[in-house]
């Protein structure tokens, strides 16, 4: 009897070190859910799926809906709500590219856009990686690798084992992708797992596994969810296809490996011409989504944790900083007395330049994701539909235009008595300078607000207001009627990010072939004048183009700077500034360029 009793005591603990070290989870990726529609249906019968299989824990990697909406969200969450297992849910990029609530309804929603937990000896970790409210490649924030890092530092015990997940592979998708590794690599990662791109594929980045799992919706009403087995025991990670009413599919089977090699960082040394400086200003502890307000004295801007903060231009030092609810996206909007910053969560605010004091803060009906422009004391500044001018002294509304059906991003042009800009409405519209009325709207006849010009500033003529969007189409419309002059789609392919000539006589467009690209303003007849190719490759960061002085300065996705001749039209020189995109290039009252890059750098431009 005692040697029974011991047999049983071995099996029940052979049982539990099993379970300490064999995990099964079910995933769930890219479900794009919109209230009622054939995803909507099919994602509650995955959940009871999962609710009646034996997945020790569920996660959903991203990709929840389809524009991020609050509705879809909380649809959403009251679907994912019935899963009886521990859930951990991060966004996708359809969350935080396109989002009624810049990112925020999310983080309410969840707490977080990251996790972690432990299941006996392997420790999950998954974080969000954008783009964030443009377009972009993924990024994942500087506070997430800071967190990150510190995180398994803690965690990891011998004998532990690390499982990463992203939307994103790690692959030139993520633009720091370079970062994270060099995270992972210090730990015993043992494989990262994403969704993204609607199919099934293993890749290796540096050593570390990666697979890419399914979608819900495969197509020809194949829908379904991905089963990971890990056994940390025998070494062996399994991933199977679950069609939903149907038994798994073995997908692929491979063993563990936490042998990694290193990164090849290899870098040229980019030379600057004589003339010209080019130097690191700033570097934050956070991600920089906003392009950078300018003074004599101060560079302003926002970072992904919420701060306004105001750095000196001579010393580099941060003078004050300012603290929000949420990330920042909008410009801050400088003016004689007053900083006035846009914020994701729902304000105005207005505070002293000298002190960072609050003076005033008014609550919006949405988030402000917009760059704001201040001419004449008065604050031009888009919202969440609604556009509104505002007397900064005063801190007064002087008009409001309601007659907007989504959220504001660009910066506006003020010129004479109009006012430009797009919306993630399908519409570009004028408005009247001194009461904020309708002049007339247009929109390219495609009722789809992701192709709107929401993220591009117009060049404004005396006659003519000219676009590009992510349609892919330059347009010129009459100024005075809103009617189309020219709209022209061809091998050029242009997207948002554009500029005007100083002279108002060129406009520049940056093609998704990273080339510049120069389009005759006067004339009434679509012509292109000179192209120049600066080297970027493949091309869509939606970053302005600003000529100075003769000279015209691009930013990249990738954190190049391109310097082109105005007059010669020849390339002068690229700089490898970082690796993450340009958010925006200004010019201060001194002739010096500023730019800021998602990284979290500022950089200064000068040329004697």
């Amino acid at each position: 009897m005692k040697r029974f009793n011991q047999i049983l005591i071995l099996a029940a603990l052979l049982c539990i070190s099993l379970a300490a070290s064999a995990q099964k989870f079910a995933i769930l990726s890219d479900i794009h859910i919109t209230p009622g529609n054939a995803n909507d249906g099919k994602l509650q019968e995955a959940v009871a799926e999962i609710n009646a299989s034996d997945a020790d824990i569920a996660i959903m990697a991203g990709d929840l809906t389809n524009e991020g909406s609050d509705e879809e969200l909380y649809h959403v969450k009251k679907v994912l709500d019935g899963i009886t297992k521990p859930l951990y849910v991060i966004p996708g990029n359809h969350e935080s590219t396109w989002s009624q609530s810049a990112c925020k309804t999310f983080n309410d929603i969840w707490g977080t856009d990251r996790f972690v937990f432990t299941k006996g000896n392997l420790i999950v970790v998954g974080m969000n990686c954008g783009p964030f409210m443009k377009m972009g490649d993924g990024h994942i924030k500087q506070e997430d690798l800071i967190w990150l890092d510190k995180t398994l530092s803690e965690k990891v015990k011998p004998g532990m084992k690390v499982l990463s997940i992203n939307h994103y592979p790690i692959l030139e998708d993520l633009d720091n992708y370079t970062d994270y590794v060099k995270v992972l690599e210090k730990y015993p990662v043992i494989t990262h797992l994403c969704g993204h791109y609607h199919s099934w594929k293993q890749y290796e980045t540096c050593g570390i596994s990666g697979v890419m799992v399914r979608a819900l919706n495969m197509g020809k009403d194949n829908y379904g969810y991905a089963i990971l087995d890990v056994d940390l025991d025998r070494n062996w990670i399994h991933v199977y296809n679950k069609e939903i009413g149907k038994d798994k599919e073995l997908k692929y089977a491979y063993k563990i490996n936490t042998e990694f090699f290193k990164l090849d960082e290899t870098k040229s040394v980019d030379k600057v011409p004589a003339g010209f400086t080019v130097d690191k200003v700033f570097a934050d502890n956070a991600s920089i989504f906003t392009s950078v307000g300018l003074d004599k004295d101060n560079i302003y801007f926002g970072n992904s944790l919420g701060y306004l903060k105001v750095l000196d231009k001579k010393t580099q030092q941060v003078k004050w900083e300012y603290k929000t609810d949420a990330m920042l996206f909008g410009r801050p909007a400088v003016g004689k007395k007053y900083v006035v910053l846009p914020t994701a969560d729902r304000r105005l605010v207005w505070l002293d330049k000298k002190s960072g004091k609050e003076v005033y803060a008014y609550n919006a009906n949405g988030p402000y994701v917009a760059d704001g422009v201040i001419v004449d004391g008065i604050l031009y500044q888009g919202g969440y539909k609604t556009f509104e001018a505002w007397d900064v002294e005063r801190h007064k509304l002087v008009w409001r235009n309601d007659d907007i059906y989504n959220y504001c991003q660009a910066a506006p042009v003020i010129d004479g008595n109009d006012v430009v800009f797009g919306a993630w409405d399908t519409y570009l519209r004028v408005l009247n300078r001194k009461d904020g009325k309708l002049r007339w709207r247009w929109n390219n006849g495609i009722n789809v607000n992701l192709l709107s010009p929401g993220n591009v500033i117009p060049a404004v003529t005396k006659d003519k207001v000219v676009i590009v969007a992510p349609d892919r189409v330059a347009t010129a419309l009459n100024r005075a009627d809103g009617k189309q002059i020219w709209r022209v789609k061809n091998a050029n392919k242009v997207r948002e990010s554009f500029g005007m000539s100083q002279d108002s006589k060129v406009a520049y467009a940056k093609t998704m072939d990273g080339e510049l690209l120069a389009i005759d303003l006067v004339g009434n007849e679509h012509k292109e004048l000179w192209k120049v190719d600066m080297g970027f490759g493949y091309e869509h960061a939606p970053c302005n183009v600003l000529e100075h002085n003769g000279y015209i300065y691009v930013g990249s996705r990738h954190g190049k700077l391109a310097v082109v001749n105005a007059k010669t039209h020849e390339l002068v020189f690229t700089y490898q500034m970082g690796g993450s995109e340009v958010n925006g290039i200004e010019v201060d009252a001194n002739g010096d360029i500023y730019c800021s890059l998602i990284e979290g750098t500022i950089f200064k431009i000068s040329h004697k």
